[in-house]
């Protein structure tokens, strides 16, 4: 569930993963089917215990009780951690093998050039989007901003003009 109090939304999206996993495990123990919660606490502001145990109580109250979730040790469980602020290593692996395989690269792009970006763009009446100015940096650039500490964020390599649909 999302950061902050339950909404009608965050429910129906349990419901349907709690349905979903619930007509796995009907299948039989084959399917490997779970309703794993995960709590999203990366809002720092809005993030609190008493929120999470709210968000855990409504769907208890809801009868919508998870196999695995935050209130289980991780480190027995198989899709732990439980809470995204815990999964940083499984995120940064996963982001490095992307970069490995050619599929994301490091942007190095700060807030101000991308909100630059996104005004010349508004001005000359186009649909903002980030222009790929780090798509095919050469190694070496790539290189001195890390060497200088810049931070940066992994994005998708995606060929110009192509359409990208996730099924």
């Amino acid at each position: 569930p999302p950061t902050g109090s339950l909404h009608v939304g965050g429910a129906r999206t349990a419901l349907y993963n709690w349905l979903v996993a619930r007509k796995g495990q009907a299948e039989g123990p084959q399917s490997n089917a779970a309703f794993v919660l995960r709590v999203e606490d990366t809002d720092l502001a809005r993030s609190t215990k008493e929120s999470e145990n709210s968000v855990l109580a409504d769907l208890e109250w809801l009868g919508l009780l998870w196999d695995e979730g935050p209130d289980m040790p991780s480190e027995t469980a198989p899709y732990g951690p439980y809470r995204q602020s815990e999964r940083g290593e499984v995120y940064y692996a996963v982001a490095q093998k992307l970069m490995d395989d050619g599929k994301a690269y490091r942007c190095f792009c700060t807030p101000e050039e991308l909100d630059a970006m996104k005004a010349d763009q508004e001005a000359r009446g186009e649909t903002p989007r980030y222009d790929g100015r780090w798509r095919d940096a050469s190694v070496d650039d790539v290189q001195q901003a890390l060497d200088e500490g810049k931070a940066y964020t992994v994005r998708f390599k995606v060929t110009d003009n192509s359409r990208v649909v996730i099924d």
